[in-house]
């Protein structure tokens, strides 16, 4: 009798064949669509592998279907951790040692963020393969004694909750974290009192709002900013700096968009539809999205990547419309045209038209 496609693709992952793995899973999708152990030892083969954007789709996956097992909590944790968001990597590692206080792992993880855990040193790591360390393990086993590890995750939860009571951590929640506290950019009593441009006559604007309304974008701007919203928030930007809200309002909202920043696959949590960026490309411009579909049209040249990006037939069924897209070409020349692919892309707009800068892509891994 044949094996079963899951159980061979864990001995390949555990022979570190990890591609092969990868597309064995891959090819049985229709088979395991919808079962948490697949997503997960998917998810696991693309960390192990480098594919960390696939990683992070195949987790978020599994996480739809099982919310708290160990396993999927540390491989969750373990990207965080590659990027350098160490706050986040801790709230995870923090829920492994609560359900699973023997997991050496998360104590482990958690002892090299305190002594260690420096941008630098994280990204070192990364780059010699020693960040695998803190990866699920390819065996299950730990090797170290049961009452070793519960004393010394006993000692790291109670360190790492008394320098989160204290301040001295904080981690990266809907409302504080790393983020700029921008609580004191406030509108002034004098901004308040003239909160629309007087002469209109001297300039074209695409949206004329009340009083009320300037006010209101702009709270909300800093709102959904503290919220990790950015594209809320550029989208509340856009609408001042193209209305006929005073030069003074428009100042503030200039500094605002200055501290948005370049989201990524996993840390994007308001993402655009393209039917809604299409109504007014102006009002999105700026934004970054996550939209999948299939290329077409492709120029390529030693020093451009270009192609028109049909959204929403990644399986060939339906077609939400036809954006320019283009890439840096170190980063198109993994784009496969005869895969669906996803891509994460800010939105611009020419003359009119909206059009896409591509800032990252991943595709399903094809057969050799």
């Amino acid at each position: 009798m044949s094996r079963p496609v899951i159980d061979t693709a864990r001995l390949l992952i555990k022979k570190r064949k990890f591609s092969k793995a990868i597309t064995l899973l891959e090819g049985a999708y229709d088979i395991y669509h919808e079962v948490f152990d697949y997503y997960l030892l998917l998810g696991t083969a693309c960390l192990y592998a480098g594919d960390t954007g696939n990683a992070g789709r195949y987790y978020q996956q599994a996480r739809h279907i099982r919310l708290s097992d160990t396993n999927l909590l540390i491989g969750q944790a373990a990207l965080f951790l590659r990027r350098g968001d160490t706050d986040r990597a801790i709230q995870y590692y923090l829920e492994v040692l609560e359900n699973d206080p023997s997991n050496t792992i998360a104590a482990n993880a958690m002892e090299f963020i305190r002594t260690k855990g420096s941008y630098e040193t994280i990204v070192r790591w990364v780059d010699t393969g020693k960040i695998e360390k803190f990866y699920p393990h390819l065996t299950g086993r730990t090797g170290v004694p049961l009452a070793v590890i519960c004393s010394a995750a006993a000692v790291f939860v109670a360190v790492f909750a008394v320098l989160y009571l204290t301040g001295v951590i904080r981690f990266g929640d809907s409302s504080e974290g790393n983020r700029a506290d921008l609580s004191a950019l406030v509108l002034t009593s004098d901004e308040q009192s003239g909160l629309q441009e007087k002469n209109l006559s001297g300039g074209v604007y695409r949206y004329i709002l009340t009083e009320k309304q300037i006010e209101t974008s702009y709270n909300n701007a800093r709102k959904y900013f503290q919220s990790y919203m950015d594209n809320s928030s550029r989208v509340e930007i856009n609408r001042l700096l193209n209305s006929n809200a005073s030069e003074a309002v428009k100042k503030k909202a200039e500094i605002l968009l200055s501290y948005l920043e370049e989201p990524t696959f996993d840390s994007l949590s308001d993402n655009i539809s393209y039917q809604t960026a299409f109504s007014d490309p102006v009002l999105y411009d700026g934004c970054w999205v996550i939209w999948s579909g299939r290329v077409t049209n492709v120029l390529a040249t030693e020093e451009l990547y270009r192609c028109d990006l049909l959204v929403g037939y990644e399986n060939l069924e339906r077609i939400d419309g036809i954006v320019s897209l283009s890439f840096p070409v170190s980063i198109a020349s993994v784009i496969h045209g005869d895969r669906p692919v996803k891509v994460l892309a800010k939105i611009g707009n020419e003359n009119g038209r909206l059009v896409l800068t591509g800032r990252s892509v991943y595709q399903p891994l094809g057969k050799d």
